[in-house]
């Protein structure tokens, strides 16, 4: 049995939900939906499938098993719930909703009609992430004390990458592109003790054309098995994107851009000898990633099969893994309550910027009563 598929919505991202819903030998994508005809018609012609101009009448007659969401955050809630009310299940770009309120209003529709949603995570799944997560479980670190994410070089939030709507969120561009480091840092370290848990800050730290609140942050929490995480995220500097996993018996230093994953096992202070020792193991760990990842992709050139694809490509590698749980064959990657916890970090986020900004504005106000 394959699963009918649509994409609903033609925007930027819907390219990868596409080509990966063609290539999955358990899907069969149908459809594409979109309130520009002429995208839908355009994508349709490109991919050889039909075009949809509504979210109803798709549903109405496409007789779908799957149905992914790539519109704007603002729409997301209504077209979910009327595919959820269908019986289809749906996959959902992140951020999965704009507000906790409506996060929580859709989790209550899907659990209310036994029909799964699930939110892209695809950074969850790159290879290096992956064999970080393995180590985790299969206990190589000892306990896990802490997780750090740097994630900076994110948009600005005057970029158009996504389209106008964006400008509509309180950081823009920014702002969309927050879920990646905060699912990253929830899937490390486990998910918060409460909400009370949950410190953020931010900063505006150059001039926009718009008025928008913020275009650089930082968080921190506790998890509920004491494990202290910090998240910080900046624009318009340099990339460097890891996820630093500090455990009892084991650390792991998880380098997003490069793919590699360097292992920290011993005492590297105790001696000029062992601090050489450290420069010698870390640039080790890093020609062997290097190896390997320019092993995997020979082989992605020479194997064009779907197994090869899905290893390399996360979003490949998450959409094959829920084609699977749909199909009944194990669980979803994203369990829903990684997305309530992530939802619930944009909110302490937006929060933040929202005090802050009364903060400046009060400073302004008493310089300005000062003179």
């Amino acid at each position: 049995m394959t699963l009918r598929t649509a994409v609903a919505g033609g925007g930027t991202v819907s390219g990868k939900h596409l080509a990966a819903l063609d290539d999955n030998p358990r899907t069969d994508l149908v459809a594409i939906c979109d309130l520009d005809e002429e995208t839908a018609d355009d994508i349709a012609a490109d991919w050889d499938v039909d075009a949809y101009y509504d979210t109803e009448t798709l549903l109405d007659e496409a007789d779908l098993d799957w149905l992914h969401v790539c519109t704007p955050v603002q729409s997301h809630l209504a077209i979910a719930k009327l595919a959820i009310e269908a019986g289809v299940p749906v996959q959902i770009e992140k951020p999965i909703t704009e507000t906790v309120a409506e996060f929580e209003e859709l989790a209550a529709h899907s659990e209310r009609h036994g029909v799964p949603v699930t939110e892209v995570h695809n950074h969850n799944f790159v290879p290096v992430m992956r064999a970080a997560m393995a180590q985790k479980r299969a206990g190589e670190l000892g306990e896990v004390r802490g997780v750090d994410v740097v994630y900076t070089a994110s948009s600005r939030p005057d970029d158009p990458n996504r389209g106008p709507w964006n400008f509509e969120l309180a950081g823009g561009e920014f702002e969309e592109g927050l879920p990646h480091p905060f699912y990253l840092a929830l899937r490390a370290a486990g998910y918060p003790r409460g909400e009370g848990d949950i410190q953020a800050m931010t900063a505006l730290q150059d001039d926009y054309e718009r008025d928008f609140s913020y275009d650089a942050t930082q968080l921190q929490f506790v998890t509920d098995e004491d494990v202290l995480c910090s998240v910080q995220v900046l624009g318009d500097t340099q990339p460097v994107r890891m996820v630093l996993i500090h455990g009892s018996e084991k650390s792991l230093t998880v380098d997003l851009i490069s793919q590699t994953l360097i292992e920290h096992d011993r005492d590297y202070k105790a001696s000029a000898a062992a601090r050489a020792l450290n420069n010698v193991d870390q640039a080790v760990d890093r020609v062997a990633g290097t190896v390997q990842n320019a092993r995997a992709v020979l082989r992605r050139k020479r194997d064009d099969t779907w197994e090869s694809k899905r290893l390399l490509n996360p979003h490949y590698y998450q959409t094959d893994t829920e084609a699977r749980a749909l199909l009944g064959d194990g669980e979803m990657p994203v369990p829903l309550e990684e997305s309530r916890w992530m939802v619930q970090l944009m909110a302490a986020v937006r929060s933040a910027a929202d005090r802050d900004a009364g903060a400046v504005e009060e400073n302004v106000g008493a310089a300005a009563d000062d003179d």
